[in-house]
């Protein structure tokens, strides 16, 4: 029985779980570096640990010292959030040695869908769509080049490690594949200490359609409907909604199935969300699978009424999953909030709030850890608060969006709000006839 949950995160999704947490009547320790001290997740947890210094590596992504401040508090679970070690086979696996609940998938299934030339091997055995591609890891130049030939420009480099939009590179035609393999490989390596490259045919206007879900240890698994996540900058989402404004009934009951089925395929435990291209004709392929809770959550929880974090950490538990599907009842839009400059090519801009209004009303929520006075750090991930928005229709969620934009002022930083406000008025945004490649050429 899980008494106390360690949260091994920062920001928003660490006071996002100790939310549910105190709801569950669970106690909290907040794990923390030395520039977060002033961060609110410290504040209102139960307990709070430093783990050392800003930088990453010796605090959030240091093993050993979240296992020392989880031995040293008597936590019996440890949530990771999102980022960090939440996708790290190795903290799942030390969890489980050391008998600390993760609360997510078994070390095994992180691996395994960890690696994506695996996880797509796994999916064409389990009967999921697959883009078409290489049989694993390329070789050489020379076998991407034949290989390249034999399915059609344009194909995709990715790094079977990558993420964040890392170690990926469009090809276009065969001269210009060996520059595109030297750079996707090096920036491989230098991310991920790992170069290894494999091949996909490149999807023309695709669409980022995800499905969440959610599976038990008795191999029962719900999902929630999709996530449209196409308005993208760099690989890094921008704006999520859901339902998405280019799935029918017939799609959403088709992904749908294909993500249950591929997660009962791996008998998949915890919160995950099976993520597809979906092109033109509304096929879908399989792309990858993140073994965890996700930044847009939010917008799901919204549109179905469902607190996903509770039911981790109830499955977590041993508690069942209904095995009931859930579909929107609302229309919901996030926006992420950075902490960046727009106007200046999106340049980080860390710094201290001097003033902070957050947007309020009927079907306005705002997850964040900011408050006036508070001090950004350069040290994490620009993103500072969601604003999530829900209405009866779409068109009307956009009203309201923009209403809530607008009305949300931080002053003392530059912020990503005055983008998101162009966007909403955008008639391509407005109609939903976008592809991921909406950025390409959007002009802020």
């Amino acid at each position: 029985m899980i008494k106390k949950v360690l949260i091994a995160n920062r920001g928003e999704i660490a006071l996002r779980v100790i939310r549910s947490c105190k709801e569950m009547g669970l106690k909290t320790v907040s794990v923390y570096s030395k520039a977060d001290i002033e961060s609110l997740h410290v504040r209102f947890a139960d307990e709070a640990v430093c783990i050392g210094p800003a930088i990453s590596k010796e605090s959030y992504l240091s093993i050993p010292r979240i296992m020392a401040a989880a031995e040293i508090t008597n936590s019996d679970a440890i949530h990771p959030g999102y980022g960090f070690l939440s996708e790290n086979a190795e903290f799942s696996k030390i969890c489980n040695e050391s008998g600390i609940k993760f609360i997510g998938p078994d070390w095994k299934m992180i691996q395994k869908m960890g690696d994506k030339v695996t996880a797509k091997e796994t999916m064409k055995k389990a009967g999921i769509p697959t883009v078409p591609g290489s049989d694993g890891l390329i070789e050489s130049i020379s076998d991407g080049k034949k290989l390249a030939n034999k399915i059609g420009y344009p194909v995709i480099l990715k790094a079977t490690a990558g993420g964040g939009g890392k170690g990926m590179r469009i090809v276009n035609n065969e001269k210009d594949f060996e520059s595109a393999w030297n750079s996707a490989k090096a920036e491989s390596e230098a991310s991920f200490s790992n170069s290894g490259l494999y091949l996909e045919k490149f999807i023309i206007k695709p669409r980022h359609i995800e499905i969440q879900v959610m599976g038990d240890q008795y191999g029962n698994v719900s999902h929630l409907s999709e996530r449209d996540c196409s308005i993208q900058r760099r690989h890094q989402k921008l704006i999520e909604e859901t339902p998405s404004p280019f799935v029918d009934d017939e799609l959403r009951n088709r992904m749908g199935e294909a993500a249950v089925k591929a997660c009962k395929f791996i008998k998949y435990e915890g919160a995950g969300t099976i993520e597809f291209l979906v092109d033109a004709n509304k096929d879908f392929y399989f792309m990858e699978m993140n073994t965890r809770i996700q930044v847009e959550h939010g917008i799901t929880e919204e549109v179905t009424d469902y607190d996903l974090i509770k039911e981790q950490i109830k499955v977590a538990d041993g508690a069942k999953v209904s095995g009931k599907h859930y579909y929107p009842k609302l229309h919901s839009i996030e926006c992420r909030i950075n902490a960046e400059d727009p106007k200046g090519n999106f340049r980080p801009c860390p710094g201290k709030i001097t003033a902070l209004h957050k947007p309020g009303g009927h079907g306005v929520r705002v997850d964040s850890h900011i408050y006036s006075g508070y001090v950004i750090p350069p040290n994490y991930d620009s993103m500072i608060a969601k604003l999530m928005v829900s209405h009866q229709s779409r068109e009307e969620a956009i009203v309201r969006m923009k209403r809530a934009l607008n009305e949300f002022i931080i002053e003392g930083i530059e912020t990503t709000i005055p983008f998101h406000i162009k966007i909403m008025d955008d008639k391509n945004f407005k109609k939903g006839d976008f592809t991921t490649n909406f950025m390409d050429t959007f002009e802020y």
